[in-house]
């Protein structure tokens, strides 16, 4: 969901150019995983599956990106959630609500031959399970990149790290990390190129949010940023009827923010929300450090295990072993 603050950034969002793309990039794996369950689908919907059924949608996604990652001089290092806050339960029901009445509205479409009802229903029923993120994890490991597992919200965690300068950029769709205080959020990293929404076919291409100029150009701190977000809605809240992120700003900039939740929400204290996005559960327990691509590893993972098509994962492991010796040179001189 994250929160709903599009119509004030969207001044905000610059197209990201390679160079700007280079160095660490920590990734909310939730997020992404999420992306990739959604998009790599067949024409009805149906995810891409191994012969015992399992799903492998998510490892076609994260192994083809990160190798493009790889070779583009980008150093993903993968983030993990941990133990979600309280107030976020009504949010994680609401999701599971929205994925079974999806996957209903999935099968009905397809039984009535409406494939592009069936896509669009298929996307909104993806789930990150316990599966997913184990098989994830191994295939992560195998191509020797970092995995850190955040106390609670990867989000929060991989901001941390970005305001320390242990990484460049973090990677989200959600406009939360803005909120746990990232310097730099970049967009649509792990879904550009083509892809068809809403029956089209469009270019999607990443984009970078710098904070600072966000709220420069605003005129707020963070910390009313964070306000605007708790009266339009976040995860960890519903917001109030009728304000959007347009409102939000006039009222918070005009120091209505207590007044509005006093009269529209007077059983509502917005102080733990505030003080979670402020200084929300992180942890200094991490490394960013590469470690060797396990090459034989990822083909009896992929190959043997998952029945990948080993025409596909061949030119990819050649292209980002390739690209190893290349930094392992580089680094005598």
């Amino acid at each position: 969901m994250g929160v709903a603050l599009r119509d004030i950034l969207t001044g905000f969002k610059r197209p990201a150019g390679n160079d700007e793309l280079k160095g660490i990039a920590a990734i909310d794996s939730y997020n992404a995983l999420y992306q990739f369950l959604s998009i790599i689908r067949q024409p009805d919907g149906t995810p891409l599956m191994d012969g015992e059924g399992r799903i492998t949608s998510h490892l076609s996604g994260l192994f083809f990106r990160t190798a493009n990652f790889l070779t583009q001089g980008i150093r993903p290092v993968f983030i993990f959630d941990g133990q979600p806050p309280d107030m976020k339960s009504r949010t994680i029901q609401e999701r599971k609500e929205i994925r079974e009445e999806s996957k209903v509205k999935w099968d009905q479409a397809r039984r009535e031959g409406d494939l592009a009802g069936a896509f669009r229903y298929a996307m909104s029923s993806s789930a990150v399970d316990e599966y997913i993120l184990s098989s994830a994890r191994e295939l992560i490991r195998l191509m020797g990149l970092p995995v850190i597992n955040a106390p609670s919200e990867a989000e929060a965690q991989a901001a941390y790290m970005a305001g320390r300068g242990d990484a460049d950029y973090v990677v989200s769709q959600d406009y939360d990390t803005l909120l746990f205080g990232t310097p730099v959020l970049v967009r649509n990293l792990t879904i550009s190129g083509k892809r068809r929404f809403h029956g089209r076919v469009v270019t999607v291409q990443p984009e970078r949010v710098l904070l600072s100029e966000v709220l420069e150009n605003l005129g707020i701190t963070r910390e009313q940023l964070i306000e605007i977000a708790i009266l339009t809605g976040t995860d960890f809240n519903p917001g109030i009827r009728g304000i959007g992120a347009k409102t939000g700003l006039k009222k918070v900039k005009s120091g209505d923010f207590e007044t509005t939740v006093r009269e529209k929400l007077p059983d509502f204290d917005p102080e733990p929300i505030l003080e979670f996005f402020m200084n929300p559960p992180v942890t200094d327990s991490y490394s960013t450090d590469t470690g060797p691509i396990d090459r034989d590893g990822i083909w009896s993972f992929l190959c043997d295990e998952h029945g990948f098509s080993p025409g596909r994962v061949e030119p990819v492991l050649d292209k980002i072993s390739k690209k190893e010796k290349q930094k392992t040179l580089e680094s005598w001189f």
